[in-house]
């Protein structure tokens, strides 16, 4: 049974999870994988929705289980889904996490927090008036 308010998201590999190195495998990304781990944690089914295949693909999938990240299922909207010519490769999802986004990759620490909808509070800055006097 999946908990409410969980999200099903598909989540690239390369220059998101890890460094774009392709076809090699990047340094993992800055809590990309602690991210994901808490994400999973929280209920969410997470897809690896990549351009990786064969090979390239089984080394991408092993590289994140060594990392403790099991996909729910791999390029696929679940792990029975199979591939024919007749197959339409579109992801039925709530959330992709792509470093191709429109303004590029914003981070990991960004993106939980923007699921999560927590907001880090901006500084509050203090002036001198001119009088000497601090204002905010």
């Amino acid at each position: 049974m999946i908990p409410r308010n969980t999200k099903t998201i598909a989540v690239d590999f390369d220059g998101t999870i890890v460094e774009d190195r392709y076809p090699q495998i990047g340094k993992p990304l800055i809590f990309a994988f602690d991210t994901l781990r808490q994400l999973q944690l929280d209920g969410h089914r997470l897809i690896l929705w990549t351009y990786r295949d064969g090979a390239m693909l089984d080394e991408a999938v092993t590289f994140c289980r060594q990392n403790g990240i099991e996909f729910y299922a791999v390029n696929k909207n679940y792990p029975e889904e199979e591939f024919n010519a007749m197959t339409i490769r579109k992801l039925n999802v709530d959330l992709f996490i792509d470093d191709r986004n429109v303004g590029g990759f914003p981070g990991w620490g960004k993106i939980y927090q923007d699921l999560y909808q927590q907001k880090i509070p901006e500084p509050t800055i203090q002036k001198k008036s001119r009088f000497g006097f601090l204002k905010k």
